[in-house]
């Protein structure tokens, strides 16, 4: 494919994305267009709605609210279920903060708000404490296998647990719970998010979920590459170079 292929194919696609009035910040002549809109989005092995899944985690944990505004609206006009973004929103902010998750909850209700969609009702939260920590468990097994008594993960280390059992409860007993992303979704944007964060070793371990849970291995691959655009190339390619040796 030629330079002159690639700059047609992103505006077209940056066109669906965002409509026929945006166009490319003056100072990156093409680059935008055929790296990021050409290229990247348009690559096989990963469907549009989990590319902007991606987006948005990478986008969220910092966060970067002016990109974020008009990718969310994007994922809208892209059928993204408004539940869908919402998790997207509080799964980043147990990674990045939930003082980051409530700048881009805020922001996620205002574009939703300017488009008439309503934003989605808080689901359930009648589970007892045991039965987060019972189930959260339970999922760390499905998702991480022998990885969910390893490292800052082993029950026995009485210093990690200090913090670890509530993102037991928490993380995996209640967030990764919430409806609107199945679970294959969550690892895909756990990548995103640890990718984004520069957290190779998390990223790794979610890859090795991502695997455990049916994700191709193309896919993890891409929800790696979704990023570089929006959160750099190194903290990709470091990502890239974690997962080898569990991908090959």
């Amino acid at each position: 494919m030629t330079r002159e292929q690639l700059r047609r194919q992103g505006e077209a696609t940056r066109t669906g994305l965002f409509g026929a009035g945006v166009h490319e910040p003056a100072g990156f002549g093409t680059l935008l267009t055929e790296a990021v809109h050409g290229a990247v989005w348009n690559r096989p092995g990963l469907g549009r709605p989990d590319r902007m899944l991606c987006t948005l985690a990478a986008l969220a944990v910092w966060p970067r609210l002016r990109q974020l505004r008009r990718h969310v609206a994007a994922a809208l006009e892209l059928g993204v279920a408004p539940e869908a973004i919402r998790e997207v929103l509080v799964q980043a902010g147990l990674y990045a903060g939930f003082s980051a998750a409530e700048e881009t909850l805020a922001l996620a209700a205002e574009v939703f708000a300017e488009r008439g969609v309503a934003f989605p009702p808080d689901p359930p939260t009648d589970a007892s404490l045991d039965d987060l920590t019972s189930r959260g468990r339970e999922l760390m097994q499905q998702v991480h296998g022998e990885r969910s008594v390893q490292g800052y993960a082993a029950p026995d280390n009485p210093v990690t647990y200090a913090l670890y059992g509530l993102a037991i409860q928490y993380g995996y007993g209640e967030i990764w719970f919430r409806p609107g992303l199945p679970p294959r979704s969550r690892a895909l944007v756990a990548v995103a998010a640890f990718t984004a964060l520069r957290m190779p070793e998390q990223a790794r371990r979610f890859g090795q979920a991502a695997l455990n849970l049916g994700v191709a291995r193309t896919e993890v691959i891409e929800a790696v590459i979704q990023t570089a655009p929006y959160s750099g190339f190194p903290p990709a390619l470091n990502v890239l170079n974690a997962l080898s040796d569990v991908l090959r």
